[in-house]
């Protein structure tokens, strides 16, 4: 590669500055180029860190502005075409697969489409709120029957079993249906957890029992572990983001080679 001379250098060595003098060109400018690039961005959103400012805002309306075209882009070619104009106008017959004839009654939802962009006018922005609805209503029913087909049978599983039918802990070894103490006492505890949990949200009704206050006091810590781990979980995701960038910025844009 011609521009091998100046990946093999760091950026501070003057050796870097007088390859890139000796060899500028605009083909030769193209990988160091992509890399700078994308380390200055980088640089720039972690410029937040220090405070708000304009080279943090230039980045981001950059990168928003990107993710837009890009997701215009996307929504027609992984969305619009393949499962509204394709089944509208049809496809042609190929090698592997015959003709796919097309179904005109999709052209129904372009209007709708249409009259979602009257959000931007004052006096017809109600009209909007018709496709909208029917999105809303079409995607909650799907939820639902998401839910349960898949996660419903998932619960009644995990909860089946708290009477233990062999006396130690559970094994690879153990035929099908074999219930374990150990796991008696795990499904147990996510019993009591989701009854716990459950009473929590009881608004139903007024909690003077003393047994329901205690029962949702409970199901309130319940929650606020659960919230933690997913916190630091996500905690634990931007420090992966934080490292890989920073092995970006000293190892392949400034050439800082790791001890070994």
């Amino acid at each position: 590669m011609m521009f091998a001379d100046l990946a093999n250098h760091s950026i501070f060595s003057s050796e870097w500055f007088h390859d890139l003098g000796r060899k500028f060109s605009w083909e030769l400018f193209t990988p160091l180029g992509r890399i700078t690039v994308t380390a200055i961005l980088t640089l720039g959103l972690y410029s937040l860190l220090y405070r708000e400012n304009k080279f943090y805002r230039l980045v981001e309306h950059i990168f928003v502005g990107l993710a837009a075209g890009y997701s215009v882009v996307a929504i027609w070619q992984e969305v619009l075409f393949p499962q509204w104009w394709e089944p509208m106008t049809g496809k042609p017959p190929t090698p592997v697969q015959g003709m796919m004839p097309g179904h005109w009654a999709w052209g129904v939802v372009l209007p709708l489409c249409i009259v979602a962009f009257l959000a931007f006018s004052k006096n017809h922005s109600w009209m909007a709120r018709i496709p909208l609805g029917i999105i809303v209503g079409l995607w909650a029913g799907q939820q639902f029957g998401a839910f349960m087909n898949t996660y419903l049978p998932q619960l009644t599983s995990t909860a089946q079993g708290i009477i233990p039918n062999k006396m130690g802990l559970s094994s690879i070894s153990d035929p099908p249906g074999t219930i374990s103490i150990s796991s008696a006492i795990n499904k147990l505890i996510l019993v009591v957890g989701f009854l716990l949990v459950l009473s929590y949200f009881l608004y139903s009704f007024e909690q003077k029992n003393k047994l329901v206050r205690r029962a949702a006091q409970g199901g309130r810590w319940i929650l606020m572990i659960g919230f933690g781990v997913i916190f630091g979980t996500t905690m634990m995701t931007r420090f992966v983001f934080f490292i890989e960038r920073m092995h970006f910025l000293l190892v392949d844009w400034l050439r800082f080679q790791p001890p070994s």
